[in-house]
C-alpha cells in the first residue's frame, strides 16, 4: 500500500466532514484472477466477447490495460489491442458476493455509506463506530481488511467532500490511499490536468484545452458566467469543483425506484458512431448500479435532447428483468436507431432502467447524519 499525503499547513477542522472514497482494483478482473490462477499476470478481459455483436468490455485487468484497453470499449477494439488478450463473461453473481462482503468491512466502521456501484462507494467517518477519529487510520484499516479477508486490493482516497476524495482515490492506483487536506485542496485543484477532473471526459478535456485549458488553474480564470456559457449548466458545477467546494451529503438507503444515468456534451453528436460510443459508456454505468442493488428492470429508456432542446424518451419493456450490460446497450442503440438519429444533432443522451416489481431489494429506513464536531483526520 502506498500512502500520500497533500497537506500543505495545518488549518482548524471543525466543522469539515471526513470522507472516504474506496474504489476497487480492476475489481471484476481481479475477482477472476483470484479465482482462476491461469488468469494472473496475464491481460484479462471482462465484458462481452469479441465475436459477438456491440459487445463491449466490463473491465480489464492492469496488464491488459498496459495495452490502452479500457471499460466501455468496444470488444473488437480490445482484440484489436491485444489479440492475445483472454476474453471472459462476467459472473455477476460472484462480484455481487464479493461486494456484500465488503460493504459488511464497510459496516464495521460507518453507517453512512452511499453505494455507487458494486465496486464502489462513499463513507462518511465524521463519527465512526469504533472511535478512531482518524479517517486516514480508518482507511488504511479498510484497505487491509480487504486484502486479508477477500484477497483483493482497493484504492482510498480521503478528504473533506465527496469529490476530493473521489478525485484522490484515483490518483495512486493501485493499492493506493491518497488525502487531500483541508489547507491543500485549492493548490492541489489548480495543478491538476483537466482530463483528472472527476466528470471531465475526452470530448470535454479535448473542448478545454483548445481553449487553452489544461490545468484547474485556467479553469479557475474563467467566471461562473463563462464557463456556463462555454459549457452548459455543468458549468457551475466546473466552477465549483476547481475550488474544491462540493457541500453534498453521504447519502446512504437511498429508495430505488429506478436506475438512470445521462450525459451533456460539449459539442453536438452528428455521427451514429460517436453516439453509440456514449451510450456504450451510459450503459455500463447503469449497469454498475443495478448489479449492486440487484436489481433488474423489465423497462429500457432511452432519453434523447436535441440542439434546438426538443427532448425524447423511447422504451422497450421485456417479460423478464435485466440488468446485463450487453443486453441495456444493444437497446439503447436500437431505440436510437428507430429515432432516425442522423437527422439531428444530439447534446444529451440517458439511459433508466426502471419496472423492478418484484425484484427490487428491500432497503433500510434513513438514519439521520451525525452532526459535526472537531476531530482530526
Amino acid at each position: 500500500m502506498r500512502l500520500y499525503i497533500i497537506e500543505m499547513e495545518k488549518a482548524p477542522l471543525q466543522n469539515y466532514r471526513k470522507i472516504i472514497h474506496i474504489d476497487m482494483d480492476a475489481f471484476y478482473a481481479s475477482v477472476e484472477q483470484r479465482d482462476n490462477p491461469e488468469y494472473r499476470g496475464k491481460p484479462l478481459v471482462v465484458g462481452g466477447l469479441p465475436e459477438g455483436r456491440g459487445g463491449v468490455v466490463a473491465t480489464a485487468s492492469y496488464e491488459a490495460r498496459k495495452f490502452g484497453i479500457r471499460s466501455a470499449m468496444p470488444s473488437k477494439q480490445a482484440l484489436h489491442l491485444c489479440p492475445h488478450a483472454i476474453f471472459i463473461r462476467p459472473r455477476f453473481a460472484a462480484y455481487k458476493e464479493v461486494s456484500q462482503k465488503i460493504q459488511e468491512i464497510f459496516s464495521r466502521y460507518t453507517d453512512l455509506v452511499e453505494p455507487l456501484s458494486l465496486d464502489e462507494a462513499y463513507l462518511d467517518v465524521t463519527c465512526d463506530k469504533l472511535n478512531i477519529g482518524s479517517a486516514i487510520e480508518i482507511a488504511k484499516q479498510i484497505k487491509q481488511a480487504i486484502k486479508d479477508e477477500l484477497q483483493l486490493t482497493a484504492s482510498a482516497g480521503v478528504s473533506i467532500n465527496k469529490f476530493v476524495a473521489k478525485t484522490a482515490s484515483d490518483i495512486n492506483k493501485p493499492d493506493g490511499l491518497t488525502f487531500i487536506g483541508p489547507s491543500a485542496i485549492e493548490a492541489f485543484m489548480e495543478k491538476l490536468p483537466v482530463e483528472k477532473f472527476f466528470g471531465v471526459g475526452k470530448v470535454t478535456a479535448q473542448k478545454m484545452k483548445n481553449m487553452g485549458l489544461h490545468i484547474g488553474e485556467d479553469l479557475k480564470k474563467l467566471t461562473e458566467e463563462e464557463l456556463i456559457k462555454h459549457f452548459g449548466k455543468v458549468g457551475r458545477f466546473y466552477y465549483q469543483i476547481v475550488r474544491g467546494i462540493d457541500n453534498r451529503e453521504v447519502q446512504p438507503h437511498r429508495e430505488t425506484k429506478s436506475l438512470a444515468a445521462e450525459d451533456t456534451f460539449p459539442y453536438d453528436l452528428t455521427t451514429i458512431e460517436e453516439m453509440e460510443a456514449e451510450l456504450d459508456k451510459i450503459a455500463k454505468t447503469v449497469c454498475n448500479r443495478l448489479q449492486y442493488y440487484q436489481l433488474k428492470g423489465r423497462t429500457v429508456t432511452l432519453k434523447i435532447k436535441y440542439s434546438d432542446f426538443k427532448q425524447i424518451t423511447r422504451n422497450q419493456s421485456f417479460t423478464v428483468g435485466l440488468n446485463d450490460l450487453e443486453t441495456i446497450s444493444s437497446t439503447a442503440k436500437r431505440l436510437l436507431v428507430a429515432t432516425d438519429p442522423g437527422e439531428k444533432k444530439i447534446r444529451l443522451l440517458g439511459i433508466s432502467l426502471s419496472n423492478f416489481g418484484e425484484l427490487r431489494v428491500k432497503q433500510k429506513e434513513d438514519k439521520p447524519n451525525d452532526q459535526l464536531t472537531l476531530f482530526t483526520f
